[in-house]
């Protein structure tokens, strides 16, 4: 790609400055050539490329749901230029061999860099630990491990899982959800609406209880655990108890639990199902002043796309899931940006991510030698998010019909263009 000159772009906050893309990194705005593109981004905010811990991709397996290359190309709809893809395929990625190809898929689509998250236990079952080094060793680097939609609910085993990566620097990503509390059939915030509704409950204890669990074992094995979309106050109270104690947690909280509420669930739209689920207004608050104050490290968006004949049945027999990654970015300048200001915004979805999953590449400063991964902004874009105007092949979208900011102007991917409205 020619060389690129944005020019007057703000800076994350820092006030306005030019950037210059050349050779897939950020350059010395003077040492830009005669013939330099130029890209008047006055009035625009330059971020960091988003980084997206928590991505269902479907690929292999669910094809008809969404493929590497079209949750991709919605990722850089979304601002974001690397995602990491959840282990739940089919099949598993729990071997080397499917870590290497679903990262091999990411290289062919090109909207994105596309991480594998290599599975905890084999299957996904929760009895015997995957290849966790051999996936590590792999051309793929695997370094976050995770069964998402499945809680490690053995002690022991995470306990081993722990213990297995602190040897190269990985992590454990929890899915925390306590089986014996909140079964399969769970799927309502346990309280008024779900006993109104005659639905399955959801405690908040099912949750809070794992996570207290897994940090006193990261305590014990000296290693790393990443809990995965929190959603209640129990739970912010945990990590605020594990992070004063110097344990190594970190935690994410998903665009739909900072502003959707459990009151949604009143209509039976099947949409409105998710895991863990929409929580009531209290916890909504509570999850916002915790990701303000860092006790939350990161927005995570658990994309989690869905074929329409597997949504659209009764809700306690729908599948459990919302797509995201096109409107992360606008509910978390929706509900956050007061709070955190664009320095704040880039941490929570670039920096604090890449630090967490371990890409030296990604979350970096827009600053000359770094490498030019960029998403420009602008903070008083607006619309009506409707759910078929997207990239990705589902529809399961519970921002639809809801007036959002629509910020993303333009992502750069190592210094490509991969977005540009």
């Amino acid at each position: 790609m020619p060389p690129i000159m944005i020019t007057g772009a703000d800076l994350a906050g820092a006030g306005p400055g030019d950037l210059l893309i050349m050779d897939g990194q950020f350059a010395d705005p003077a040492l830009a050539p005669a013939d330099v593109q130029r890209f008047d981004a006055a009035g625009l905010v330059a971020l960091p490329g988003l980084v997206d811990l928590h991505t269902h991709l479907r690929e292999p397996g669910r094809e008809d749901a969404e493929t590497v290359e079209s949750g991709t190309a919605a990722a850089a709809r979304g601002g974001f230029t690397a995602v990491l893809a959840m282990a739940n395929t089919d099949p598993v990625t729990d071997t080397a061999e499917a870590a290497a190809h679903v990262a091999a898929l990411g290289r062919r689509a090109g909207h994105t860099q596309v991480i594998p998250v290599g599975a905890v236990t084999k299957g996904l079952a929760g009895t015997e630990l995957a290849e966790l080094g051999l996936m590590a060793r792999s051309a793929a680097g695997v370094r976050v491990f995770s069964d998402d939609g499945h809680c490690v609910g053995d002690a022991r085993l995470m306990r081993r899982a722990l213990e297995y990566v602190r040897a190269f620097g990985g992590v454990i990503a929890q899915h925390a959800q306590d089986p014996r509390l909140a079964g399969p059939d769970a799927c309502c915030h346990e309280g008024e609406i779900s006993g109104r509704l005659g639905l399955a409950g959801w405690p908040p204890a099912a949750e809070s209880t794992i996570v207290a669990r897994d940090v006193e074992l990261a305590e014990l094995t000296r290693s790393r655990v990443h809990v995965c979309h929190v959603s209640t106050a129990e739970t912010v109270e945990v990590l605020r108890w594990a992070k004063r104690r110097g344990i190594a947690v970190t935690a994410e909280v998903t665009p739909h639990h900072l502003l959707l509420t459990t009151d949604l669930v009143t209509g039976y739209d099947p949409t409105f199902k998710v895991n863990p689920p929409l929580r009531p207004a209290e916890h909504v608050t509570v999850l916002r002043e915790a990701l303000a104050d860092g006790t939350i490290d990161a927005v995570a968006t658990d994309h989690a796309p869905h074929a329409r004949h597997d949504k659209e049945h009764a809700f306690p027999d729908a599948a459990f899931g919302m797509v995201g990654l096109e409107t992360a970015l606008g509910v978390v300048l929706e509900t956050m940006l007061d709070a955190l200001g664009w320095a704040g915004v880039a941490d929570r979805l670039s920096v604090a991510p890449a630090r967490i999953a371990g890409l030296n590449g990604q979350g970096r400063a827009l600053t000359p030698g770094e490498p030019a991964n960029l998403v420009l902004v602008d903070p008083s874009a607006r619309r009506v998010v409707d759910a078929t105007d997207s990239a990705s092949l589902s529809r399961n979208n519970p921002w639809h019909g809801l007036d959002l900011p629509d910020p993303v102007v333009a992502t750069y991917w190592n210094g490509n263009q991969t977005y540009r409205r």
